[in-house]
């Protein structure tokens, strides 16, 4: 589970990040990325999205907990970044059938593609 401070629960920022962040892919996620460089730093907030193309409700909610407990891994990594920042990973449907150090090693890649953009 993430810490209250690192959840993304508004659904305004959710659309911020997707329609107005940096975006990068692989295979089984796509990682959007919003910063506000304008407000004083916080803590990096993250959501997730996991559609029914997925999978069924038991296949998403596996997925979900994989990517949940793989993104707070890379919080440390994230939390350089200047001002408030929103982070939304979306799963693809290839990420039901992924093992967790595959989908691990996309989101990774994914993270570090968009933070240095």
């Amino acid at each position: 589970m993430l810490p209250a401070a690192h959840r993304l629960t508004d659904s305004d920022d959710f659309r911020r990040a997707v329609r107005g962040g940096r975006r990068a892919g692989s295979s089984t996620v796509v990682v959007h990325l919003w910063v506000d460089e304008s407000t004083e730093p916080a803590p990096v907030r993250v959501g997730f999205t996991v559609s029914k193309a997925v999978g069924n409700a038991a296949t998403r909610n596996r997925v979900k907990r994989r990517l949940r407990h793989l993104t707070r891994e890379h919080l440390q990594s994230l939390e350089g970044l200047p001002g408030r920042a929103a982070l939304v990973v979306r799963a693809l449907p290839a990420a039901a059938d992924s093992s967790y150090a595959g989908l691990g090693s996309d989101l990774a890649r994914s993270l570090e593609r968009v933070s240095t953009a």
